[in-house]
């Protein structure tokens, strides 16, 4: 097959990719038979020769999935979890903000109790409710023995 003969088939393979709804690249023409494509001129002709396998779409090329499977299999072995592969602090990855989610409804639960009963009042409740935002208590009992030292609440046991 020389280039003349390719430069020939042009029409033939755009008409063969309408038929075959895909692209000009696709289209694979039978090197046995480049005669009988080049006498094909009409869309009746170029159909005959696709039923009769002379011209053929080619299969899509898809980007392999092995190297994410063979990665994420690690991943589930507990590997590429190194010092290289993080980003942010321990807080910020995905296990810190479930735990930030679950302590900040707690905090926030705990000072709407004390401003509800009347343990504070609501200028302190804005107060360490912004606080409690920003990061600035750890955990439910930070949040109480911070309450007991600055004096805003008193503890109830000493009453």
């Amino acid at each position: 097959m020389e280039l003349g003969d390719i430069m020939d088939l042009k029409s033939q393979k755009r008409i063969s990719s309408r038929i075959l709804k895909c692209g000009m690249s696709r289209v694979w023409l039978d090197p046995s038979r480049i005669s009988d494509i080049a006498n094909a001129i009409t869309s009746q002709d170029i159909k005959k020769l696709i039923g009769e396998g002379v011209i053929k779409a080619e299969k899509k090329k898809g980007v392999s999935s092995y190297r994410k499977k063979k990665n994420m299999e690690q991943k589930r072995k507990g590997r590429r979890k190194g010092i290289g592969r993080r980003k942010g602090k321990i807080g910020t990855r995905k296990p810190g903000k479930k735990s930030w989610i679950s302590k900040i409804r707690a905090l926030r639960k705990m000072l709407k109790e004390l401003r509800d009963s009347g343990q504070i009042e609501k200028a302190g409740y804005r107060k360490l409710y912004k606080q409690a935002s920003g990061g600035f208590f750890h955990s439910r009992a930070h949040l109480k023995i911070y309450l007991e030292r600055s004096g805003v609440i008193k503890d109830e046991k000493k009453n």
